[in-house]
């Protein structure tokens, strides 16, 4: 679900026709998908470490071999496809004209490149994120161990964010490639200004760890924080944007909505995923839906970009040969592909479509390979009956 909000912010536009413009600049504020994942991640990576971590060489291996399986090979190879894109079509799409595409392309199969304003949005724009989850991965365990040995936890987001200001203070005046180059730069597309989602994620699963999934009031905090974060949602789309920023939440009222009241409005929403019976949580726990789940990390990497660009353009060459057919057969039909909005679900269907499939015969098998590997530590099976 999360993906697909993502997915209609990056594409509102083509409704901008049939409805009113406030609608549009609604739906331009669907990123909050990102938002969702940011918690989602601090609570997930919270639940299942959280008792168990131990700040020791082996447990910090096998811990990043988990984290490498998951995230890294899809993103790597999609990446590389990206960069090979470039170099056939020379789609400045890729790299935003910027910097030398080889060195570009190391920048993004490391991560590096999210924390440079000129390269952030280069290769996959949207892999952006990644830099950002990568931050709270290695820093997670750091952040378990302050909170359980020296019960710091709620300090520890002030002074990384402290730590964003002062590098944007320094480095703002510095010209080189945008490095901590401005504050809605670090503050909406660092793990430095996001971190309090991932922490408000991370408070989530300590609560639960404490308290249960049993709860005896009947506060319906899933309708309560459904409505929150479409509130959000609403407030960041009455601000105004300023070039070069597409979107309400680049203002500072959006900055402050979108990192710091949304995650709590989410965090609501997941208690209430958690603790209550819906017909929602009976929707999402269907297999057809849990299977779009395991998929939608491929969808989020390639329903923007060299994918999206070669469907959209093999989509106009569909419609423009229904014409010729039209004008050979001399009858005055519509296209099933004249329509932008209709095209949109055709395209979102495929994108789908291609998601499982490279879920299914890629993703999957290699996350099972790398954890099963020697790579990093070796293998030891887990005893039987128990989830590697």
């Amino acid at each position: 679900m999360a993906a697909y909000l993502v997915f209609i912010s990056h594409f509102c536009y083509i409704f901008d026709v049939s409805f009113p413009h406030i609608i549009q600049r609604f739906l331009g504020e669907f990123h909050i998908g990102v938002s969702i994942f940011f918690v989602l991640s601090g609570f997930l990576i919270t639940f299942r470490y959280y008792n168990n971590f131990h700040l020791t060489k082996d447990w910090f291996k096998q811990y990043l071999k988990n984290r490498v399986a998951r995230i890294y090979p899809m993103y790597f190879l999609l990446t590389i496809a990206a960069f090979t894109y470039y170099f056939i079509t020379k789609d400045v799409g890729i790299t935003k004209g910027t910097g030398n595409p080889v060195a570009l392309m190391f920048l993004n199969i490391t991560f590096l490149r999210g924390f440079f304003y000129q390269f952030w949005d280069t290769g996959i724009a949207q892999g952006w994120s990644l830099t950002v989850e990568e931050c709270f991965y290695f820093s997670a365990p750091i952040i378990f161990f302050v909170a359980k040995k020296y019960n710091k936890f709620y300090i520890q987001p002030v002074i990384i964010t402290t730590f964003a200001i002062v590098m944007v203070l320094i480095f703002r005046n510095v010209n080189w490639h945008g490095f901590f180059g401005n504050f809605t730069f670090v503050l909406l597309f660092t793990f430095f200004g996001r971190c309090f989602e991932f922490f408000v994620g991370v408070h989530l699963a300590r609560y639960i760890i404490k308290n249960g999934f049993e709860r005896t009031n009947k506060i319906k905090f899933t309708s309560i924080g459904f409505i929150l974060i479409f509130c959000c949602v609403f407030i960041m789309a009455l601000q105004p944007i300023t070039k070069p920023w597409n979107a309400g939440l680049e203002s500072p009222i959006g900055i402050i909505t979108n990192n710091y009241l949304l995650c709590i409005a989410v965090a609501l929403f997941f208690y209430g995923l958690l603790t209550e019976t819906t017909l929602f949580k009976k929707f999402l726990a269907t297999p057809f839906i849990e299977l779009l789940g395991k998929s939608s990390y491929i969808f989020y990497l390639i329903h923007l970009g060299w994918i999206f660009t070669l469907l959209h353009t093999g989509i106009n060459h569909l419609n423009d040969y229904a014409f010729s057919l039209y004008d050979k057969w001399g009858v005055d039909w519509h296209s099933p592909f004249e329509y932008d909005w209709l095209n949109l679900i055709y395209i979102f269907v495929v994108l789908n479509v291609l998601s499982v499939t490279l879920f299914k015969l890629i993703e999957e098998p290699l996350n099972h390979y790398i954890r099963r590997s020697n790579f990093l530590i070796k293998y030891q099976p887990r005893p039987k009956g128990i989830v590697d």
